[in-house]
């Protein structure tokens, strides 16, 4: 059943994603690339986790963590600071109307997992889930 344009749904449009998804991989091989010209930055192996665009596609965020979560906040301080090149490396690999700006957000995606698999393992849970599972059966 398609949305109308009145409605207050929560998740992103089919564009949103789309757009979110072509700029993450753009942004991905700049980086590996090395395509930026400070040296920093290009020392540095960054995760693209996630892109998430605005609805009129005018701001994306880009969620990323450093390869093992080390220097997290001089990974984010460096690519604020190439936040221009990397807007016009990425927007010329991409058919966009508008050029969108690049915000930077630590992902911390690992980190909820992590703390979910902590949780999940505590003993009480554990035994309320095999409760659970054997009223199911």
């Amino acid at each position: 059943m398609a949305r109308d344009r009145y409605s207050k749904g929560a998740g992103p449009s089919q564009r949103q994603l789309r757009v979110g998804e072509l700029i993450r991989r753009r942004l991905s091989e700049v980086l590996a690339r090395g395509e930026v010209h400070d040296p920093e930055l290009n020392r540095m192996s960054i995760t693209v986790g996630e892109v998430r665009a605005t609805p009129d596609l005018r701001v994306v965020t880009a969620f990323v963590l450093p390869l093992g979560g080390r220097d997290a906040e001089g990974a984010l301080d460096a690519l604020r600071r190439n936040r221009g090149e990397l807007r016009r490396i990425v927007a010329k690999g991409l058919s966009l109307k508008f050029a969108p700006e690049l915000r930077f957000a630590l992902d911390e995606t690992f980190d909820r997992m992590d703390e979910t698999r902590r949780l999940l393992s505590q003993e009480n849970v554990r035994r309320d889930l095999d409760r659970a599972d054997d009223d199911e059966r």
